[in-house]
This record gives structure tokens, C-alpha cells and sequence, in this order.
């Protein structure tokens, strides 16, 4: 008996009628998984929608950050204001640039 890529082995030489059986749906299993995993990595549109929306998430977390220093410290308020504006701009031309 073998074991492919260290998994389960192969049914023997005396293997039964239902152990290959079994070996055959589970190797079916394991093909459409493969199958769906290449699906979604040559899926350029979906790919592409999720890296905006990370973009997107990121861009939010930073001006989130930023506003809640500029409420610690209300001195820096407007030099951090603008900064928010600027990650806010450059993500949408980003954003625009990619659609």
C-alpha cells in the first residue's frame, strides 16, 4: 500500500469492493476541491472585488486611526484632518484607476 502526498493509503491487492469504492468517492471529493480552488484563483473579477474591498477596509482603519489621535490630541487636529482627507483621495483615485 501506498500513501499519496502522505494522506490515507491506497487500497491493497485484497481490498474489498467497498474499499475502493470508498477510495474512488474519496478521491472525487478531494479532485472537486482541487478543481474549485483553481476556479477561484482564475477568477480575476472576484479576485480583483476583494482586493478593493481590502483596499478599502484599510483605507477605513487608517482614517479611523487617525481620527481618534486627532480626538487624543486635539493640537494636531488639522495636520491630521488633511492627512485623513489625503488616504481618503488617494484611495478613491486609486479605487478609480482600477475600474
Amino acid at each position: 500500500m501506498t500513501t499519496p502526498n502522505g494522506g490515507r493509503p491506497e487500497p491493497g491487492p485484497s481490498a474489498g469492493i467497498e474499499d475502493i469504492e470508498a477510495d474512488i468517492e474519496q478521491t472525487r471529493a478531494e479532485l472537486g476541491q482541487t478543481v474549485q480552488a483553481l476556479s477561484s484563483k482564475l477568477d480575476v473579477k472576484e479576485r480583483t472585488k476583494q482586493k478593493a474591498a481590502d483596499t478599502k477596509e484599510r483605507v477605513a482603519e487608517k482614517a479611523d486611526t487617525l481620527r481618534h489621535t486627532a480626538t487624543d490630541n486635539p493640537s494636531r487636529t488639522v495636520p491630521i484632518a488633511v492627512a485623513a482627507v489625503l488616504a481618503l483621495v488617494v484611495g478613491i483615485v486609486i479605487w478609480r484607476r482600477r475600474h
